[in-house]
């Protein structure tokens, strides 16, 4: 299959870390200059470090997608670095509780605001850039196939995900820019060892066995590397997927089935 991206310019919302970092690190290993957007320049600035060892261009550009008028400034920064954008990845987003009918922390507006908000945001501040027969890929989450109890904030913005995706790729289709989502499951990331603390700590068991419970829910029975959603989202920005749109994935070792 044609996977080869030599030539592509690609924006990745938060790639200084986790899922982005690995995205960016398959972008770049297909020959692809990549651009890391996020709030911090340090782990950025790791990113762009760890993935300039080669030929392809790799830079960082700071900035909040959660900030309507500062993702605009922040992405034609990355596009003027770039000479334009063939690809956009909305990758970046948080976790953690927040119930609606159970007692929790009240983080609503900071988990829309940056998973659902953050992708609009960077999405119609990427457009202008992005050339005809580009790509956007959206990170979602299996927890936008179905519902956790304490995670309504989460599961809500990452559902919400999966339908903008297939709005905008109706939108964009006389453009030939194809729109679709991953929906990855456990993947290894300080994130997911968040989460797992937090499972640990409701159940009153140590890390390792909550880990192993968590993963006995997944019929691979083992956390993905990073690496793994990258090469997925790799090949839907390459030439071979030029014909899928609208679709959410679930790369997640068979939690969803659907």
């Amino acid at each position: 299959m044609k996977t080869d991206l030599k030539g592509r310019r690609c924006l990745v919302t938060g790639g200084g870390s986790g899922i982005g970092r690995g995205i960016a690190a398959c972008l770049v290993a297909r020959g692809a200059a990549v651009a890391v957007l996020g709030r911090r320049r340090q782990p950025l600035q790791g990113t762009v470090a760890a993935l300039s060892g080669g030929r392809a261009k790799v830079v960082a550009v700071v900035g909040d997608i959660g900030d309507e008028v500062g993702v605009r400034r922040a992405v034609a920064r990355a596009a003027k670095a770039l000479g334009g954008l063939d690809v956009l990845v909305n990758n970046a987003g948080v976790g953690g509780p927040n119930g609606c009918a159970v007692a929790g922390p009240e983080r609503w507006h900071e988990i829309v605001r940056t998973n659902l908000d953050g992708t609009f945001f960077a999405t119609r501040a990427a457009l202008p850039h992005l050339g005809d027969g580009g790509r956007i890929v959206n990170i979602s989450s299996v927890l936008g196939r179905f519902g956790v109890p304490g995670y309504t904030a989460y599961c809500a913005s990452k559902h919400g995900v999966i339908g903008l995706t297939k709005a905008l790729a109706l939108e964009l289709a006389p453009r030939r820019i194809t729109v679709n989502a991953v929906c990855p499951g456990w993947t290894d990331t300080d994130m997911a060892q968040s989460g797992l603390l937090a499972l640990a700590n409701a159940l009153q068991l140590d890390v390792a066995t909550a880990t192993r419970q968590a993963m006995a829910a997944v019929p691979l029975g083992r956390m993905l590397e990073p690496e793994e959603i990258g090469e997925l989202v790799a090949w839907l920005c390459s030439p071979a997927a030029a014909g899928m749109t609208g679709q959410a994935i679930s790369h997640c070792g068979g939690q969803v089935m659907w």
